[in-house]
């Protein structure tokens, strides 16, 4: 078939409006300053996948300067003319991309960097920023009043930075939103000790210097990182099913004998393998510090960081996040019920496990407790904003949901949702949409009016 003069012109339009709509589609353009999270709009960086970061930092507890080296490698997933990274307060001294020096400017907490060429999209990358200073540790409502982030003690310093603390201490695309891989080194006066996350790699003294490895090879949000540096007894062993076990705790605290962290923290992990699926990362431990300061501790990956020797109820509480909070992350900070629900939940289900109490009389006590008119009912559990992300609701209120979604579906589906919910997600990101309707399918029911009433309304729900 041979198509008219007009015919042909007609399409010849239409092929060039079509390259002109591709080749504007991918002419470089600047990454976002954020991945567009309502509650930290600024957090994250839009443009690129980060894939692993290789971080030095080197830290003098007399000074309290930090210097650090971080090499991020990521993948661009637009055209690039320039992007973004998280950096708050430090100075940057050198930036270079692929090996080159790269022009950046600073905007607020915004490091904004720019190639000597075009990053193509697809291409993977390398960003490498020099920088130090004194790093300042956050404040105001959000975690409970509490400072966090990179926190100065006696010895050294404790790191525990959620919600938007990592970039106090290293450059990064800030949100849990962009998990990474990495590798990270510590550089800290002789006789200090280096905690991180993954498996330690190597440690070696040189000069006046402890030298530090720690190789975290799964997926890992920003604000899960560590570089907790102090005087430390170190325990290391296998739970009875055989993970690997690294517990660190300031000998300032040896003679509490309140609870024994390394027997609860193998006999826990072991657990939580049975109830939530396997166990998601190489090693598993704790980081017990001297900071009564930080009246909070931190999920962190591998290794949950302890400002205080604590209860057995909150070394569960930490080590269930491994699995809910830290492999499956939120894809936006709304959906902090999914860690901090789940967790709580699981300090009821421990109590069972122990035959303290059953999680149906942890449900009734603390509804119970709470009248009315309690202020308690008047959080929105999947919207809970950023200033009230860690109130008591979205735990106690949270896990009062999980109880209520169990007696509902049953033991036999209930139990089947928790590993399920694990395996889909494992180093991942899902929100609270995608946890109603895995529930939906696994129970075969429809749930959309248990989850209104006690995630998305406020008041006391009737039982």
């Amino acid at each position: 078939m041979k198509l008219s003069r007009s015919a042909r012109l007609g399409a010849l339009a239409t092929a060039a409006a079509s390259f002109l709509v591709i080749a504007a589609s991918s002419a470089p353009t600047q990454g976002a300053p954020g991945i567009g999270d309502t509650y930290f709009p600024n957090l994250g960086n839009g443009g690129f996948d980060a894939r692993h970061y290789a971080l030095d930092v080197a830290y003098n507890p007399d000074t309290d300067r930090l210097d650090g080296r971080t090499t991020l490698t990521a993948r661009a997933t637009q055209s690039l003319s320039s992007f973004d990274l998280d950096l708050q307060k430090l100075e940057v001294t050198k930036v270079e991309v692929n090996g080159r020096r790269a022009e950046f400017t600073r905007d607020g907490d915004e490091l904004r960097i720019t190639p000597h060429g075009v990053l193509r999209r697809n291409s993977t990358f390398t960003v490498t920023v020099t920088y130090g200073g004194v790093p300042e540790a956050l404040g105001g409502p959000i975690v409970f009043g509490s400072s966090y982030g990179w926190m100065k003690t006696a010895d050294g310093v404790f790191v525990a930075c959620e919600p938007n603390a990592a970039s106090t201490w290293f450059p990064s695309s800030d949100h849990p939103d962009d998990k990474a891989t990495y590798d990270i080194r510590i550089k800290a006066p002789k006789g200090l000790t280096g905690v991180s996350n993954g498996r330690l790699v190597s440690t070696y003294d040189k000069g006046a210097s402890t030298y530090t490895h720690w190789r975290e090879s799964r997926p890992m949000a920003t604000y899960l990182a560590t570089a907790t540096i102090g005087k430390f007894d170190v325990k290391t062993g296998k739970t009875p099913s055989g993970i690997p076990v690294y517990v660190a705790i300031d000998p300032v605290l040896a003679n509490s004998n309140s609870v024994d962290v390394y027997a609860v923290t193998a006999a826990a992990t072991d657990y939580w393998q049975q109830v939530f699926g396997p166990y998601p990362f190489e090693e598993t431990g704790a980081i017990v510090d001297d900071m009564p300061e930080a009246g909070f501790s931190l999920e962190v990956q591998s290794k949950p960081a302890y400002s205080a020797v604590r209860s057995e109820t909150t070394i569960v509480h930490e080590l269930a996040h491994q699995w809910f909070g830290d492999s499956v992350s939120v894809e936006r900070w709304k959906d902090i019920w999914l860690n901090e629900g789940f967790a709580t939940y699981a300090q009821w289900l421990w109590a069972e496990h122990q035959g303290t109490r059953s999680a149906h009389d942890s449900f009734l006590a603390g509804y119970n407790a709470r009248p009315a008119d309690s202020s308690f009912w008047q959080t929105v559990v999947a919207d809970p904003q950023r200033d009230t992300m860690f109130a008591s609701a979205v735990y106690q209120r949270g896990a009062m949901t999980l109880q209520a979604l169990r007696e509902r579906i049953g033991d036999k589906a209930f139990f089947k949702l928790l590993p399920a919910w694990t395996h889909l997600h494992r180093y991942g990101n899902a929100n609270t949409r995608q946890f109603i309707q895995l529930a939906e399918r696994v129970s075969g029911q429809k749930l959309e009016d248990l989850f209104h009433k006690w995630l998305y309304t406020t008041g006391k729900p009737a039982l």
